[in-house]
């Protein structure tokens, strides 16, 4: 399985407490009409901490069933438990997701050795292609490049979802892993960085604005992808505001206070995450006004 082109990072509407499934399948049926390459299910963006175990089961079902084979689904199934990430990624397998996607483990910030055995066990439970999801901002630990060396010579790992924000090491990363192994894919994790991944020789991105626009996003990564960077360029301007109003405040907040003013299923938040400020939200409003998105 090679990962490549535009995965949206897809939120998780709620309306009051509850998971708002038309609203699901509204967002899900948007990104499909878009183009999008594949969705990524219970991730960081779909506020999956929050979610109990009968609602991640459930929403792994009903998207695997409105998707329909129509587009590739990634499933989120990483945690600080090598045990319980495990079991996360044998559901994902059960229901036929075509991958998971696999956070590295938070809290406990484990050593290089500690996070090299997480994978090797999982793979060895397990036969799904795996995506390392790198991102020390969230775990308070970055992945050497020496050790997903390591990580991508095990079975099934196909690729790294590459957020570490350093792009010195993203490119050390395709340059040591992806072009000595053409199967492994680097994908970027920040949408602003898309572009210059790209250009290094990444493979797309796993993006959190394109719940917003996936048309625009899937035009950037296939300029891109083709070598045409002045129009890969201009594109990265244009929505470069909505790259910096995304994370204003903790993901997923922004986004989907963005959707929401555009009319689309973005839905309510779950504590302990919050609505954006007043401050925040007219700063979104003036972006998506000034880009004419509404």
């Amino acid at each position: 399985m090679l990962v490549k082109g535009l995965y949206t990072a897809i939120i998780t509407p709620f309306s009051g407490e509850e998971i708002d499934w038309d609203g699901l399948e509204s967002n899900i049926e948007f990104q499909i009409e878009n183009g999008v390459d594949g969705l990524v299910i219970l991730g960081t963006t779909g506020e999956t901490p929050t979610l109990t175990n009968s609602e991640k089961e459930e929403i792994i079902t009903k998207s695997i069933s409105i998707i329909n084979n129509r587009v590739k689904v990634i499933i989120g199934t990483g945690t600080n438990n090598t045990k319980t990430t495990i079991e996360n990624t044998q559901m994902a397998e059960k229901y036929g997701a075509d991958g998971a996607l696999i956070v590295t483990p938070y809290y406990n910030k484990p050593s290089q050795k500690g996070i090299y055995e997480h994978f090797k066990k999982i793979i060895e439970n397990t036969d799904i292609p795996i995506i390392v999801y790198n991102i020390e901002g969230r775990t308070g630990r970055n992945i050497d490049v020496n050790t997903l060396i390591k990580i991508s010579e095990l079975d099934n790992i196909v690729g790294v979802k590459e957020a570490s924000g350093n792009i010195n090491q993203m490119g050390d990363v395709i340059n040591e892993i992806s072009r000595l192994n053409p199967d492994f894919s680097v994908m970027s994790g920040d949408d602003g960085l898309t572009l210059p991944l790209m250009s290094m020789g990444g493979h797309g991105v796993i993006s959190v604005v394109s719940n917003l626009v996936p048309a625009e996003m899937k035009s950037l990564v296939l300029y891109a992808e083709a070598g045409n960077f002045e129009k890969a360029r201009n594109i990265h301007y244009r929505l470069l505001p909505l790259f910096k109003g995304a994370f204003i405040e903790t993901n997923p907040q922004p986004i989907k206070c963005a959707m929401n003013l555009c009319n689309m299923a973005g839905g309510d938040l779950r504590l302990p995450l919050v609505d954006v400020s007043d401050e925040t939200e007219e700063k979104l409003r003036v972006i998506l006004e000034s880009m004419e998105i509404i």
